[in-house]
Parts: C-alpha cells; structure tokens; sequence
C-alpha cells in the first residue's frame, strides 16, 4: 500500500471510529478509539479461518510501515509542540523544581526500581531475562507519555499548579526518558565490559542539554519572526511554527540531540498563557487553532494504531504472566519515583494532599513506550525471544495505563479537590 493510502485509511478510520465513540461509547477520546482499534484488531485475529485474506492484510500492512518510525519520525514532533503550546508559562515556572526534579530523578529511580523488580521476578515463571534488558524495560516504561497525559487532563477539573506538575513532568521526562534508553540500548548492545561510564555520562548529557539548546534557540528565533509578522499574516505564521518544528526535528536528528527536548522548549517559547501582553500576541489565533485540530487530528491516529498493533505481536502464555507482574511493578516503581522525590521535597515546600497518588495514578503510559520496545526489532544483537517479552509486557502496561487508569482517575481528581476545598491553606510556598 502507498504512503498516501495508509494515510487514507486512517483518517477514514479516525473519522468513522471517533463518530462510534461521540454517539454511543461517550468515552474519553484517547481511550474510546484505541478501544475500537483493539477491537477490530481482536476480531481480525479471532477470525483468522474465517477472514484468512483480512488477517493477512491486516498483518502485512501493520509490519509494512514501523510504528517506531511513524511516530518518532513523524508524529511525535507535532504532538509535542502542540502540547507545550498549551501550557501556562507562569505555572510551569512556579512549578519548575517539582518538574525538573520528577522529570529526572524520578525517572531514572523508577528505571532502576521497575528494571531491579522485573529482574527477580519474572524468572519465577519461566522467563530469565539479563539484568541489562531489565533495565531496557524500565528505560521505556518509565516515562509518562505526554500525549496520553495531555489528552487526560484536558478532561478533568484541577488546579493549576498541580495541571503544570503533571504536565510539565510528562513532557520533559518524556525526552529524558528516550535519552535513557538510548544510553541503556548502546550499553546492551556493545556489552557492558565495552562500554566506559565517562561516555555514558557524555551521551546523557549532550542528548539532554544539546535538545535544550537547541530548542531554545530555534524558540527565541521563531518567536522573534512571528512579531515581526505581527498577526497579519496568518498563514506565514503557520508556515513559520511548521518550519519550526519540521526543521527542528531534521536538525536535532543530524546533531544527534534529544529532538523531544527541543519540541517541548520550542512550544514554551511561542505559547501564549502566562506571558506579558507583548509576547501573548506574537502569534495569531488562527495558529493555536491550527495547532490544535493537528493535536487532536493526530492523537486520533496515534491510538489507533495503538490498538491496531495487537495484530503483530507475537504471543505465548508465559508472556502474558510476566505482563501481569509488570503492571503491578511498574505502578510501584512509579509510586517510588514520584513519593521519594516529594517527600524530600515536602521539607521547604507545601504538596496539597493526595499530590503522591494524582500523580502514580495520571503516569500514564502509551505509543512513546510501545514505539521504543518495538525499535528493538531493528536491532540484530538481541534475540527474538527477548524483544518479544519485553513487547508484551509494555503492550499490556500501555492498555492497563490508558484504559484503567485513564477512565478511573476522575475520581482521584475529585477526592483531591474535595480534600484540599476543606483543608486550612497553608503558609509554605505552593
């Protein structure tokens, strides 16, 4: 199938599924249409004997086109930017420790207490994995993924400081995530005896602080040229924030800098909430529309193909049980990295309470962690047997993420406004 078709095919089904979803299943976007994809993809799979040419279409057409490549090549690049151009400025700022310190430690904690527990446990039922894989797991499982995140919160009633929280540290440890992995993937796959931790450090660091950079100047750039257009243009404006993040994207690829990063910094930079009059109007409204129709457009497709990639995965019983234990590990390794950070953090600054369990609870997985465990298909130097466990258990995490969670947090939402209504405000610094 070409290019355009597949494209086709999905808008076709973004549309078709997202009208199924508006009149009958009245279910959180995100959540309503991955389900309808999940199950399309089941009844493929079911049917089998029945449906022998749909399954084979089906297959061939989802192994055709990399997921990994599609969404990072792709879709991530506008996903996040449009999600950083949501976001109050101000907020994030009275937020910024709380984020910086969650985005990182927090992630790396929950790397090493998920890859640690999945490394003890799974071998009682079966299933021996080496202590580097371990990690690789909880590399990609432990970055909350900003688009899941983003699409959730718009949906709830909270407070402001606590929105940033959650989705400043979705957005920012989401590059810090990939970053981990990446330097994770190298050590597994030179070996670790070949690997020196100087350059494991100086990887980190220009992957980290190089998309920053990079993000900030492009931003200030782009920024700067939208005020010289000055609104009456609006087109040029969206052919600016496009070359932006197209151009941004290309760049950080060839500098080999955390392209997520820069996305992110990008978006702050010429997002409009929480800045002075000046800088609110550097952009028309016409290009936050167009902003978000392609946020929702694409997050759309994204859990689609979510859904859809069930199809692929190759499945045995075992794999299933060791899925089963990464849920509960991974929600644990989550609720360390986010209570040991702001228990420390409790000591000079006020958290509202029920802020440890918001925030386990809204760490929401999706296509960021799957689009990474199926990236290792490429690589040569694991086996199949390895890629697949660890594909299974990240498929299974992502759905139990995005659908239990996801369709239960409303309630978490409302406990923590319903406590922090009544509580005595406090003198500490929020």
């Amino acid at each position: 199938m070409e290019v355009l078709d597949f494209i086709t095919l999905l808008i076709i089904m973004a549309a078709f599924f997202t009208l199924i979803n508006v009149k009958y299943l009245k279910l959180p976007s995100t959540i309503g249409l991955m389900l309808l994809a999940l199950g399309l993809s089941l009844f493929i799979i079911t049917g089998e004997y029945v449906f022998r040419t749909l399954n084979d279409l089906a297959s061939n057409l989802m192994t055709e086109y990399d997921f990994s490549e599609v969404l990072f090549q792709v879709m991530l690049s506008f996903l996040l930017f449009a999600g950083a151009l949501e976001l109050d400025l101000r907020k994030l700022g009275e937020e910024k420790w709380p984020i910086l310190i969650l985005a990182t430690v927090g992630v790396l904690l929950s790397t090493v207490v998920a890859g640690t527990a999945i490394y003890y446990i799974i071998p009682l039922i079966g299933i021996n994995l080496d202590y580097i894989y371990c990690l690789l797991f909880g590399a990609l499982i432990s970055p909350t993924d900003p688009i899941a995140v983003l699409a959730m919160i718009k949906k709830t009633k909270v407070s402001k400081n606590l929105e940033s929280q959650i989705a400043g540290e979705s957005l920012f440890n989401d590059g810090v995530g990939v970053v981990v992995f990446l330097t994770i993937l190298a050590i597994a796959t030179k070996g670790v005896e070949n690997v020196e931790i100087l350059t494991v450090v100086e990887l980190f660091a220009v992957e980290v602080f190089g998309g920053l950079l990079l993000g900030a100047l492009l931003g200030y750039a782009g920024l700067h040229l939208l005020k010289v257009i000055d609104n009456e243009h609006t087109e040029i404006e969206v052919l600016v924030t496009l070359s932006m993040v197209l151009g941004g994207a290309s760049i950080a690829e060839t500098l080999h800098v955390s392209g997520p990063l820069a996305m992110v910094v990008m978006g702050l930079f010429v997002g409009r909430k929480g800045r002075n009059e000046n800088q609110e109007d550097a952009a028309g409204e016409y290009v936050y529309k167009f902003w978000h129709l392609m946020d929702e457009a694409m997050n759309a497709i994204l859990f689609i193909l979510i859904g859809l990639q069930i199809i692929v995965i190759n499945y045995e019983v075992d794999y299933f049980y060791a899925a089963g234990c990464a849920i509960g590990v991974v929600l644990l390794a989550r609720l360390i990295g986010v209570s040991v950070p702001i228990s420390l953090m409790r000591i000079t600054r006020h958290f509202p309470k029920y802020t440890i369990r918001i925030l386990t609870w809204s760490g929401l997985r999706g296509g960021i962690s799957v689009a990474l465990a199926l990236s290792l298909y490429e690589n040569t130097n694991f086996d199949t047997r390895i890629v697949d466990v660890i594909i299974t258990m990240t498929y299974c995490v992502v759905l139990f993420s995005i659908v239990v969670q996801g369709l239960t947090i409303n309630k978490l939402f409302a406990k923590f406004n319903e406590a922090n209504m009544k509580a005595p405000k406090s003198r500490k610094p929020h």
